[in-house]
């Protein structure tokens, strides 16, 4: 079988991105916040279309900014309370939307240069790599 036919055909064997987020912020033991890109190619993106949202995982609830950066998938995750993050979302799509996702594509682009450490993130599904900008600091505040 071809790259292009195991790659459309073996989707089912790759791990939701939502599992790769909750399973990152469990091995890091709820840090107070994270940023990370993981490829499109990795996962199964089940988070399309959300900008700003809530995420629950453990004991901490993180307020999480999500955005497609082709190639990747860029996560910033604080720990904070729940909060109804509504109008932010929607306000957070609409400006992806009036600016047609071309900041975000060359953030992408540009990550693949820039980007100088990855992690592995353990799932049922296999290891995911996830990549960062800078190594993190894990349990620094900032």
């Amino acid at each position: 079988m071809s790259n292009g036919l195991r790659k459309i055909f073996g989707r089912h064997r790759l791990p939701f991105a939502s599992t790769v987020l909750t399973n990152y912020l469990r091995q890091t033991n709820e840090p107070p916040w994270t940023s990370f890109f993981v490829k499109y190619t990795s996962v199964v993106d089940d988070q399309r279309g959300w900008s700003h949202f809530n995420w629950k995982t453990g004991d901490s609830n993180y307020h999480v900014l999500r955005s497609g950066c082709f190639p990747y998938i860029k996560y910033h995750c604080t720990k904070r309370p729940y909060q109804d993050l509504r109008v932010d979302d929607r306000l957070f799509r609409i400006l992806k939307i009036i600016n047609l996702g071309i900041p975000l594509l060359l953030y992408g682009l540009s990550a693949v240069f820039m980007i100088s450490y990855k992690e592995i993130v353990k799932t049922p599904k296999g290891d995911v790599y996830i990549y960062f900008l800078l190594k993190e600091d894990k349990g620094s505040t900032h």
